[in-house]
């Protein structure tokens, strides 16, 4: 982080110093500019790289960097209204008009600004993502005989059967395909499994980010409600009843947002449902690397014990590595398999080789485990530190569940009059979530995480993004002053 913030404070010195310089003219030599401001070459050549980018510098290997001329100025911005009427009109012959809405996942995705604590992001903190061991990899996987070249459309087939020992059972490397990221995946799972219009059966609360894929599809969500077992396999057989839906999505493992694990006695139950109603089952098993040091054992994947092709199984790399480490797998048996494939290599063509090489010998080395073992301890460790906070400093935030793998926490708002409660009727989540922001901690409001009205107001916390727990505490500290701005 140090590093980073070096690099923004040259830059930002280098820029305010341009106009020392006539255009074209020379800067200081890189090791000029070392000696001067007492950072490494690499931020010197990251600073640089910047003011590259922006079009105030141009740099010339072996000559150095140099003041850009300006840019011409800029033509008379366009006429865009039109597209008002055009995209409006999109989806007027629709069923179920497509909706492509992104901000309940940029509430994950997006960075906040300097100084907030980030207990609303969905990825490791840079200081628990295998840096050096990705790094190791990626440099050992650009060396292999063949590592730029075009990979088998499916994917290498060392990584699928990698993926293929991962989910166990029957499952065979023939019926894996590498993609990119759990996200396209899903993507390519819902187009392949339902036609524009169709009904698809989700938890409630689920994963914000499937949802959009089934909006933006053209698809209609229907909730099924979960609870600490999972999803509730009675409701789930009379949604598929009343819909006649062929497919329902699901996290039977660390749940998000709720953190729930499918039961034994419900596992048999959802796969017979689904096979009865003729139906495929969506299985997104995003966080089996994320879990706990207390854990149980872990139950196998539901695509472990499906011999008849219910299951769609999607797995990922990215949770356990990094943001921009987008290596998947799905997994299918059956004639489904072929049009899973077929529309990847429409969309994608491939995953890039190199990122395929570098998965296989990130997963092949001694630092994988090693990096497994550390993050499952220090997760359980900022699980423990944040729950305890909660329960000092926020009591009338209720936490019916205390999940052991993943990495963040669902908490329900209360109801009712009095002190803080009073903040968290009608528009609750909104207030109290823009009140946590002004007090310096980003948190997400749990309406987006349902497909129709949401039983309560709710906040999930992330505890995997933030530096350690004594970013945990603080965090948990400033939002005891929201509910005292709000309440």
């Amino acid at each position: 982080m140090q590093e980073r913030s070096s690099v923004g404070e040259l830059a930002d010195q280098l820029r305010r110093e341009l106009d020392r310089y006539s255009y074209g003219g020379k800067l200081p030599s890189s090791r000029a500019l070392v000696e001067r401001f007492r950072v490494s070459p690499v931020t010197v050549s990251r600073a640089l790289a910047q003011l590259a980018a922006e079009g105030l510098v141009v740099t010339r290997p072996g000559a150095g960097a140099f003041r850009a001329r300006p840019r011409a100025e800029a033509a008379p911005a366009g006429d865009t209204s039109w597209q008002e009427v055009s995209l409006s009109a999109d989806g007027a012959a629709e069923l179920v008009p497509r909706s492509v809405d992104a901000s309940g996942v940029l509430v994950s995705l997006a960075a906040p600004p300097p100084g907030v604590i980030e207990f609303n992001g969905g990825y490791l903190h840079p200081s628990l993502q295998p840096e050096r061991a990705m790094a190791a990899a990626l440099s050992r996987a650009g060396r292999r005989p063949g590592a730029w070249g075009r990979p088998p459309m499916e994917g290498l087939p060392e990584l699928r059967e990698w993926f293929a020992r991962s989910i166990g059972g029957a499952v065979t490397a023939a019926e894996v395909l590498v993609t990119s990221g759990g996200q396209s995946a899903l993507t390519i799972a819902l187009r392949a499994l339902a036609p524009p219009g169709a009904p698809v059966l989700v938890e409630s609360p689920t994963y914000p980010g499937m949802l959009a894929i089934a909006r933006a599809a053209g698809l209609r969500p229907v909730p099924v409600p979960v609870d600490p077992d999972g999803v509730r396999p009675a409701l789930l057989a009379d949604a598929f009843r009343a819909t006649g839906a062929r497919v329902f999505v699901c996290q039977p493992l660390f749940q998000n947002p709720t953190g729930a694990v499918l039961a034994p006695d419900r596992r048999a139950e959802v796969l017979r449902i689904a096979r009865e109603a003729g139906a495929f089952v969506v299985e997104d098993d995003f966080v089996r690397r994320l879990v706990h040091a207390d854990a149980p054992p872990l139950p196998r994947p539901l695509a472990a014990d499906d011999p008849d092709g219910v299951v769609v199984h999607v797995s990922s790399l990215t949770k356990a590595t990094s943001p921009s480490f987008r290596v998947s797998a799905l997994a299918a048996r059956g004639p489904v398999l072929e049009r899973l494939r077929a529309i990847q290599v429409v969309d994608t063509f491939f995953v890039p080789r190199p990122l395929q090489e570098a998965a296989l010998e990130l997963v092949g080395s001694p630092a994988w485990p090693r990096h497994l073992r550390t993050v499952s301890t220090e997760l359980k460790a900022r699980r423990d530190a944040m729950t305890s906070a909660l329960r000092l400093h926020l009591p009338e935030l209720a936490l019916p569940h205390i999940p052991s793998g993943g990495y963040h926490l669902w908490l329900r708002l209360p109801e009712g009059t009095g002190g803080t409660s009073q903040a968290f009727g009608s528009g609750g989540e909104s207030a109290f979530t823009a009140a946590a922001l002004r007090a310096g901690v980003a948190i997400t409001p749990g309406r987006p995480y349902f497909s129709a009205e949401p039983p309560a107001a709710h906040l999930r916390l992330s505890f995997a993004a933030v530096a350690g727990t004594g970013e945990i505490a603080e965090g948990v500290r400033r939002l005891r002053a929201a509910c005292a701005e709000v309440g």
